[in-house]
């Protein structure tokens, strides 16, 4: 029910001054401290303070042994002898000052006579952007203003609002730095078009300003309470027509819905008419984490839009997968015509797989006759088997999750390097930053046009950096010559790189090894034996471990001299790769001990040199030199 509050502005003016003007700050028994024109003043302002002693309350009845000082906040700014003392004061900074007047009647003791304090401030400026609002059917009318600069006094801010039928409601907000009021009051719809003004002014003692009035409707000031209670509901757990509902206050008539998948920053964005808390969705994703927000308006074209909801988040059943999986492989002859067949895949993308995959199904056949011949079931992507080599086979890999398996992808297994006419040439791999590797090549020279698809491969070289999978492959246009490398690339692991010409189920590759930083190794080769041979010596060493090696090896050299002796060491230089950790050397003179050594090499520079190891031939042999390669 409206009800009227009748506020005096005089009345409330005088209270103030009352509250603030109260200046004397103790009980003043020998005299007082007087201010004129008034306690309270406006910037820029002077007042006159006099300082008077009651009778009998001086030093001695002759006043010019009285001493009266006055003091500005501890600093003296006038002495005076006599019962009386009056000053002029001006430039007084905005707040509070505190002025003292004390008694000397010896130059070592001050009574404190009376003390007053001044307050410096400013009108109260315009109250501007004067707002109104109630939340909800059911909330109150609030409104905020901005105060404008700080006036440094006391200052009341009076609301009123102006309705139809003469009602007025008014409200007076006491709080220091007011600047927001709730009326307590509750717009109904039943007048949806109706006026109401509202204006705030502040008050104090030293004037008032009044805001500009704001006139507005029910429909203009009442935003509707966010939506809440929201769900989704999707008809027999399909993605396909998905329903998304919400509970509103009842004369919504318009609401707005926003959603998007959790990891897009970019809304889809919908307004509907008279939804009653329901809409339907067709355009959603499977198996995607979704935010939902819906927002409320009373009217189709006035009045402000409610707050968003609070964000709904859901995930989206599942659908059958689509697509099909990249499938690649690796042949191993193991002898007594047998081969080992290594197969490995690529995960689905998440769009493609919609759903959480459970597992893959692997089908061999034999190509003659389309036999099946063994089919299982794993939750890795890799398979390997051992199968014959005198049949010709093929396999086929499905992905499934829980609402189907999607399309096998079939691939014949045939040697991949078999034909020579589509070997890739001219074959470099060069680093690109510290986890990419540019592999280059040139086009088959006879059989460019017969080319279908380049499929660039590559493994780490060593087991011991193995946290990775053991084969790693992308698949590239017949017209592109190269290819940017990063999956699990690492620094300072060497890559064995291969590239692949497809014709087909025909192939032909060349091969490179590759790094993408290097830097010298940190150990040496470790001789574990040096044998005695016919004419020669046979060295065999250790290989560095692979977390030492530093990138690719690509020389070792092994260095001798005779025990105790102070000239430069002889040394022979192998490519890596020409004899795997062994070499023979036919230069050693018989019954004279030397030493031996080796050491790798990177592109960036020599290893420390590794253990030493003495030897002494006993036979003769033929000192022609080095061996050549």
């Amino acid at each position: 029910m409206a009800h009227t509050v009748k506020v005096c502005y005089l009345k409330l003016i005088f209270n103030i001054v009352l509250l603030l003007v109260k200046g004397k700050i103790d009980v003043c028994k020998r005299g007082d401290v007087t201010v004129k024109p008034s306690h309270v003043i406006s910037l820029g302002s002077a007042v006159n303070i006099s300082c008077s002693l009651k009778p009998r309350q001086g030093c001695s009845p002759y006043s010019s042994f009285n001493r009266l000082i006055l003091y500005k906040s501890d600093r003296r700014i006038k002495l005076q002898h006599g019962h009386s003392l009056s000053s002029q004061v001006s430039d007084l900074p905005l707040g509070t000052t505190l002025f003292v007047c004390k008694l000397a009647c010896s130059s070592s003791e001050e009574i404190r006579i009376c003390g007053a304090e001044i307050l410096v401030g400013v009108l109260p400026e315009r109250p501007q952007n004067l707002s109104c609002i109630q939340k909800g059917e059911h909330g109150t009318v609030a409104c905020t203003w901005d105060r404008g600069q700080d006036t440094h006094l006391y200052t009341a801010y009076t609301l009123q609002l102006n309705g139809p039928k003469n009602l007025t409601w008014q409200k007076l907000c006491n709080d220091r730095d007011c600047d927001h009021l709730d009326l307590g009051i509750n717009l109904t719809p039943q007048s949806p078009e109706s006026s109401y003004t509202a204006r705030v002014t502040a008050i104090n003692s030293l004037g008032s300003a009044s805001s500009s009035p704001s006139t507005f409707t029910f429909l203009d000031i009442v935003r509707p309470l966010p939506p809440w209670d929201i769900r989704i509901k999707c008809v027999n757990a399909s993605v396909s027509r998905c329903t998304l509902q919400w509970r509103d206050e009842g004369l919504v008539l318009l609401n707005q819905l926003r959603y998007r998948p959790c990891s897009s920053r970019s809304w889809n964005m919908v307004n509907t008419t008279n939804a009653k808390g329901r809409h339907d969705l067709w355009d959603l994703k499977p198996f995607t984490e979704y935010e939902f927000q819906v927002s409320s308006r009373l009217h189709l074209y006035e009045g402000s839009w409610s707050d968003w909801s609070e964000s709904f988040r859901v995930q989206t059943p599942e659908e059958e997968p689509t697509g099909t999986l990249d499938i690649w492989y690796m042949k191993q002859n193991i002898g007594n015509n047998r081969q080992q067949i290594s197969l490995f895949w690529k995960n689905l993308s998440v769009l493609e797989a919609r759903g959480k995959i459970l597992h893959y199904q692997v089908t061999l056949l034999e190509v003659a006759g389309g036999k099946t011949t063994l089919q299982n079931i794993t939750e890795h992507t890799s398979w390997t088997w051992v199968i014959p080599r005198t049949e010709r086979w093929a396999v086929a890999v499905s992905a499934a999750n829980s609402k189907g398996s999607s399309l096998p992808t079939r691939i014949n297994i045939t040697d991949l390097c078999e034909a020579s006419l589509l070997t890739p040439g001219q074959v470099s791999a060069n680093s690109e930053g510290e986890n990419n590797i540019m592999v280059t090549w040139d086009p088959p020279r006879r059989a460019a046009s017969a080319v279908q698809e380049y499929v660039v491969e590559w493994r780490a070289l060593h087991s011991e950096v193995v946290m990775q999978p053991a084969l790693n492959w992308l698949r590239s246009s017949p017209h592109n010559v190269s290819a940017l490398i990063s999956e699990n690339i690492r620094p300072y692991v060497c890559y064995e790189i291969r590239v692949h010409a497809l014709s087909g189920d025909q192939g032909g590759c060349s091969s490179i090894r590759g790094n993408s930083k290097h830097k010298a190794p940190v150990s040496g080769p470790h001789i574990n034996a040096i044998i005695e041979e016919k004419e020669s010596i046979l060295i065999s060493w250790d290989e560095i471990p692979a977390q030492e090696q530093m990138g690719c090896i690509l020389h070792y050299r092994i260095y001798w001299k005779e025990q105790n002796s102070s000239s430069q060491p002889q040394l022979c230089e192998i490519p890596y790769g020409v004899s795997p950790n062994s070499h023979s050397i036919n230069s050693l003179q018989p019954r004279v001990t030397y030493v031996l050594w080796m050491t790798a090499l990177t592109a960036a520079g020599e290893s420390p040199q590794g253990n030493e190891k003495e030897f002494c031939m006993q036979k003769n042999a033929a000192a022609h030199g080095l061996a050549h390669f």
